[in-house]
């Protein structure tokens, strides 16, 4: 028998069989398409978690206020940060680039018959750089702004959809933050949230440092102060760094804890990364155990098949068949059921995958790479469990076979 005959008499009895078939099949289906669909959501998770973590600006440690301690009892008191530590960070630190203090707090923001409450940051004017923030229109403020305590807003780039404005048409406009006229001078590019942050970035709006001290909220209080390290410098040697100047700042003795915290958000990423790594490929491995329920499946429906077909094998055989070709017919009929199971199994897992990304505002990324592992899987089940139900049909003998009944 020539190839293409064996593979037409293969369809054809796939054919006379329809429901079974694809019902045999259905195993591969679902096993195909819930690896694809776990990988995706894995590996958009994944990227997700690498992409906030090159949003983090590099070498950058985040120092944060603590609690005071007596006798080794943490007391209910919180330390506050002032800008006096961020300026002896920046003027004794050994191994710091930069130092970026924040004021943080909520405000009303009204533009024209609009109001929002949303969170207002004053930062020194390397903020962005610092911070890898990238301005879409206008421009950052400067050092001078900041000592002139000029009233300059750059704005988050959802606060315009907030306030139901064009964004470049908010350039050079007024707007009212507690009560005080501030010119908008730029619009940042989208961020994201990142960094473990329960804020959006995108919805905050940055004025100078001086401005936010003495005439918004009247304080010299910050909220965190982020410094960046130099460059080739471990952070590990930047955190010593950070401590000895803070510890003398604040008069710590030695032996007594911090009264202040040191986070590195990059760090915690990268570990969030690696649990999401980790949790991919246990569900993707749970999912691959229907691939082989399936497969052991279509062994069994073969078996069946071989049984059922003895006296048509008989006949085959009679007229001149070769062993090698009823084991072809076999192997081709299992290969076809598991390649159409996979090629259903891949787009079922694509649709899958979009319908739970756009439902639950997931990340999702079905890559070249695992569509062709699916495939590549399923064609080797075919190959796999059905090498056994050909070699007992290429087995039989023709004389038996054309005998039973």
């Amino acid at each position: 028998m020539q190839i293409w005959e064996i593979i037409r008499v293969a369809l054809q009895s796939i054919r006379a069989n329809t429901l079974r078939s694809l019902l045999t099949a259905l195993g591969i289906i679902i096993g195909v398409g819930a690896v694809i669909t776990m990988v995706a959501l894995g590996t958009g998770a994944q990227r997700a978690v690498e992409q906030q973590i090159a949003s983090l600006g590099a070498n950058v440690l985040t120092v944060y206020p603590g609690q005071s301690f007596a006798r080794g009892v943490a007391s209910n008191n919180r330390v506050s940060l002032t800008v006096d530590d961020a300026e002896a960070l920046e003027r004794d630190g050994q191994l710091i680039q930069a130092v970026v203090p924040e004021i943080q707090n909520s405000a009303q923001v009204k533009y024209l018959n609009l109001n929002i409450n949303t969170t207002v940051v004053g930062a020194s004017p390397n903020w962005a750089v610092v911070k890898n923030y990238q301005l879409q229109h206008g421009k950052f403020f400067t050092a001078g702004d900041d000592a002139g305590r000029e009233r300059y807003a750059v704005l988050g780039s959802e606060v315009p959809n907030m306030l139901g404005a064009n964004p470049a048409g908010l350039l050079h406009q007024t707007l009212q933050l507690r009560g005080l006229t501030f010119e908008v001078i730029g619009i940042m590019a989208p961020k994201g949230s990142g960094g473990g942050s329960w804020q959006n970035p995108d919805e905050q709006i940055v004025i100078p440092l001086q401005t936010a001290r003495y005439r918004v909220f009247g304080t010299d209080r910050l909220r965190s102060i982020s410094v960046q390290i130099r460059d080739s410098v471990p952070l590990e040697q930047g955190m010593v760094d950070i401590e000895r100047v803070m510890r003398r700042e604040h008069k710590i003795r030695p032996g007594q804890d911090n009264d202040f915290q040191i986070r590195n958000a990059q760090e915690f990423l990268a570990t969030q990364a690696a649990a999401t790594q980790i949790f991919t490929t246990l569900l993707a491995s749970i999912a691959a155990v229907s691939l082989v329920v399936g497969g052991i499946g279509i062994m069994n429906i073969m078996l069946v098949s071989v049984t059922e077909r003895t006296r048509e094998i008989g006949v085959r055989k009679a007229l001149g068949a070769t062993r090698i070709n009823i084991l072809y017919q076999f192997l081709v009929e299992a290969l076809v059921l598991c390649l159409a199971g996979g090629v259903t199994g891949i787009v079922l897992g694509v649709w899958a995958t979009r319908v739970l990304a756009r439902a639950n505002g997931w990340n999702a990324l079905v890559s070249s790479e695992s569509v062709a592992v699916a495939f590549g899987v399923s064609a080797a089940i075919g190959l796999v469990f059905g090498i056994w139900p050909a070699r007992s049909a290429a087995g039989l003998d023709p004389i038996e076979a054309l005998r039973y009944e």
